[in-house]
């Protein structure tokens, strides 16, 4: 009777039978010992963040790493419309937008970009077509192509990264306009 109230309707194989040794008593075979699962460390309790409104960047600088607001877009992704507020964007796939408020920009070998953006940094690898505006630095790096209008605070580029385009330096003054039409391309090795 013991023996079904132990049933729970779970089907189980059979249990093995113990083996003969070729010369001596029977072996049970060994099992090992259960670990005990891992305990799951409380999590730190977060305070909430004070109501912003978007475009306020006056807390931005106040962020820890931790605490980044970082957009990846990841490879063989497509993203398109428009991205704000964003503290660091990592492209690996393909974004088509128009990016507003963001400080970096990092755009891998894989990455595109089509759109307009206004930011602070931008470090490229892959592809950007379109309206640039970086007010601070724009770094190109071998293996990054740059077409459209572009306007920057400091430049460089590294030996094989190609830019085209109307190019030129911002003063410190303008640099928070966006170009928002592209009047004249023209190629520039």
């Amino acid at each position: 009777m013991a023996d079904a109230s132990d049933d729970l309707g779970i089907p189980m194989k059979p249990a093995r039978p113990p083996v003969p040794a070729p010369n001596g008593p029977v072996k049970v075979p060994a099992m090992a010992p259960r670990v005990p699962d891992s305990v799951r460390p409380a999590e730190p309790i977060r305070t909430p963040e004070p109501f912003r409104r978007p475009g306020d960047v006056s807390s931005l600088s106040r962020r820890s790493d931790g605490e980044v607001r970082k957009l990846t877009v990841g490879r063989e992704i497509t993203l398109s419309g428009e991205i704000t507020s964003c503290d660091k964007l990592i492209i690996e796939g393909s974004v088509e937008a128009n990016l507003n408020n963001c400080r970096d920009v990092e755009i891998s070998e894989t990455g595109l970009f089509k759109g307009s953006a206004s930011i602070e940094d931008a470090e490229i690898h892959g592809r950007f077509e379109g309206n640039l505006v970086v007010r601070k630095r724009l770094l190109i790096k071998a293996s990054g192509r740059v077409s459209g209008t572009i306007r920057y605070g400091q430049i460089e580029i590294e030996c094989g990264g190609q830019i085209c385009g109307d190019i030129q330096a911002q003063p410190a003054a303008e640099a928070h306009e966006v170009i928002a039409d592209v009047t004249s391309v023209r190629a520039v090795s």
